[in-house]
């Protein structure tokens, strides 16, 4: 099972398809020399901050969820866009293991020192693209890092060239394009969703807008909108994950984040429980934006 996502900003690729490629294909190395022409098309417009190229290389849907996760930061858009912690990696030196395509959507699987050029000696790990076809060319949509550090005996099985384990289905094409997201505008008040959930999945919901999904975990993201002045709804459902107690204590919050140097986040709504407590299996509640609020936001 993957468990990371490789979390840049990332955009997307292109090739033409016949009435005979609308099967799913497995181990295309046509396909893979294909693919990889649109991702490297789509690191160089990264890398030179080509607006341009990133737009005509990336599947539609995520350059709508990137504009709207930047309009709901508050942040420039397109110039954001190229505000990343670290280059792309190359794929040039990495061993191409298969491409897979199934209906509108491709991966392609990569084995060796995936390197992002923060410095280091990096280790051979995987990496896997995934593309979307948009009227007969290939679009780059995002990209998952496999880091096998915890899995040291995948690494040795994949250097010995015995790539059974990207058989499974986690690294194959899964024939569903993703969804065109909603467009925001560009946020009045930036919020952020935090969720503390051991031993459950959560599911929230802010303003019937901003989805977010966690699952054993702990962290924060953005809400996709905002917050807006007045009425600001918050939906969730919970379940216990198998091998739980389900007595883990968990929170739920929304915090409003002010761009005023030195003011701290405003807690907008929290649903907490103590360890021992019951969990609601769903619930719907409301926070509200006024004039103070608003007034100590902006500063």
């Amino acid at each position: 099972m993957i468990s990371k996502r490789f979390f840049l900003m990332l955009g997307m690729f292109s090739i033409l398809l016949g009435a005979s490629d609308l099967g799913a294909q497995v181990n295309n190395p046509q396909l893979q020399k294909q693919l990889e022409g649109v991702y490297s098309k789509w690191r160089n417009a990264m890398v030179q901050k080509d607006a341009r190229t990133w737009g005509q290389t990336t599947a539609k849907s995520r350059q709508m969820a990137i504009r709207n996760r930047i309009y709901s930061e508050r942040r420039a858009y397109p110039q954001s866009v190229f505000d990343i912690p670290a280059a792309p990696p190359s794929v040039a030196g990495l061993k191409g293991l298969s491409a897979h395509r199934k209906g509108a959507t491709a991966t392609s699987v990569y084995f060796g020192k995936v390197d992002f050029g923060v410095g280091g000696d990096p280790a051979d790990n995987l990496l896997l693209l995934h593309f979307v076809n948009e009227g007969g060319s290939w679009k780059y949509d995002t990209a998952d890092f496999i880091n096998l550090l915890a899995l040291p005996e995948v690494r040795k099985q994949l250097q010995a060239g015995d790539y059974t384990y990207v058989e499974q289905k986690d690294f194959q094409a899964s024939g569903v394009v993703p969804p065109m997201p909603i467009a925001v505008g560009p946020a009045k008040y930036i919020a952020k969703v935090y969720t503390f959930c051991p031993g459950r999945d959560v599911k929230v919901k802010v303003n019937k807008i901003s989805d977010h999904h966690f699952i054993d975990t702990k962290a924060a993201e953005v809400v996709i909108g905002g917050g807006k002045d007045g009425l600001n709804e918050v939906q969730f459902a919970t379940k216990a994950l198998e091998g739980s107690t389900g007595k883990e204590a968990m929170t739920i919050r929304v915090y409003l984040m002010s761009t005023v140097p030195g003011t701290k986040p405003i807690k907008a709504f929290e649903y907490q429980v103590k360890e021992g407590e019951e969990v609601k299996p769903f619930g719907s509640s409301h926070f509200v934006i006024d004039a103070k609020m608003a007034k100590k936001l902006n500063g």
